[in-house]
């Protein structure tokens, strides 16, 4: 008897040390599930495309990128400083970043306006015109200016 009672705690020994192997941690196996779903989704997800007011069009030579929408200017802003085509350099929803890319611009020279969307999203919008080409070719000088920042600058076309 004794000497089933020694063989099985020494089995029960061998299990439990075996058992205290290093495992995995809880935050390990959670952020790799959640990689795993990330990796999952974006496969699954079609191209999504822009809400009803909002169009994105491109000029097929010029590659321009022109958006449509309603625009209005922040509270405190020279809504007269917006007109049709608009240069965008920067888009939040953070009116403190909004504010600052502005504060930037202006250091340098220029005379940034803020439009917010309908969506609430704040544009900082660095110059204005009343005809497109115009408005691309400021596009182009800011781009040129401001290299490599704003590269991805674009258009909004302003409605009624």
């Amino acid at each position: 008897m004794k000497k089933a009672l020694i063989i099985l705690s020494s089995a029960l020994l061998l299990l439990s040390v075996g058992a205290c192997a290093p495992k995995q941690s809880a935050y390990r196996q959670v952020y790799e599930k959640a990689k795993q779903r990330e990796v999952a989704t974006n496969q699954q997800t079609p191209a999504q495309t822009p809400p009803a007011s909002v169009v994105v069009s491109r000029e097929p030579a010029a590659d321009i990128q022109l958006r449509r929408e309603r625009l209005e200017a922040v509270k405190g802003e020279d809504a007269n400083m917006l007109k049709t085509y608009n240069v965008v350099v920067g888009s939040f929803q953070n009116h403190t970043n909004a504010y600052s890319l502005k504060e930037r611009l202006q250091a340098q020279g220029y005379t940034p306006v803020l439009g917010q969307n309908e969506a609430g999203m704040l544009r900082v919008i660095i110059t204005s015109f009343d005809n497109r080409s115009d408005a691309e070719r400021s596009r182009e000088e800011v781009k040129g200016r401001f290299a490599p920042d704003f590269q991805d600058a674009w258009i909004l076309e302003k409605i009624r």
